[in-house]
């Protein structure tokens, strides 16, 4: 990732909310942010989506999952085998941390298998954190991220899994 994080589409500014939505029938499968101790120990925040594979159909139904709250650890997986396609968050100044929300969205019967964690995203605390989702035929399902009451940052493993081309009996996995 270039030095120059100036010009890379972020949704935010330091300490700023924000609320990011794929385009209807889209998910998330690029993530990027940017760490500045300076500027509340905040993270500038950049998402890519692409359009399901046909075979996945449209969505069926989005909505927002539940918030996770800051300054704590937490793991969220989309409900009722939803697929990330947006992220909203708060900063809170109090934690010097955000709160976050994920869009999600529920593709007809279909189920999330072979599912698997990234390693930690950045691999160390204040440096720059991309996530690309390594295949076609992957797609996050969520998030597991811990956070350092020192450093005052976040590290993510996401969740991907890939979803079944066939429907299946109608289970969160």
């Amino acid at each position: 990732m270039s030095h120059d994080h100036h010009d890379m589409g972020w949704v935010n500014g330091y300490r700023q909310s924000f609320n990011f939505q794929c385009p209807h029938g889209e998910v998330l499968v690029a993530i990027r942010s940017y760490f500045s101790d300076k500027d509340g120990s905040d993270r500038l925040w950049t998402f890519e989506c692409q359009p399901t594979p046909e075979g996945l159909g449209e969505p069926s139904d989005c909505w927002w999952d539940d918030i996770n709250r800051a300054g704590m650890e937490w793991t969220s997986t989309c409900t009722r085998n939803g697929l990330v396609a947006g992220v909203q968050s708060k900063y809170f100044e109090s934690v010097l941390d955000r709160e976050w929300q994920f869009y999600c969205c529920y593709f007809k019967r279909r189920c999330p298998y072979s599912c698997m964690k990234t390693t930690d995203i950045p691999e160390y605390y204040r440096e720059e954190g991309e996530l690309v989702v390594p295949s076609y035929g992957y797609f996050i399902r969520g998030a597991q991220t811990t956070f350092s009451g020192v450093l005052r940052d976040r590290q993510w493993k996401y969740i991907l899994c890939r979803m079944t081309d066939f429907d299946c009996e109608f289970e969160n996995l």
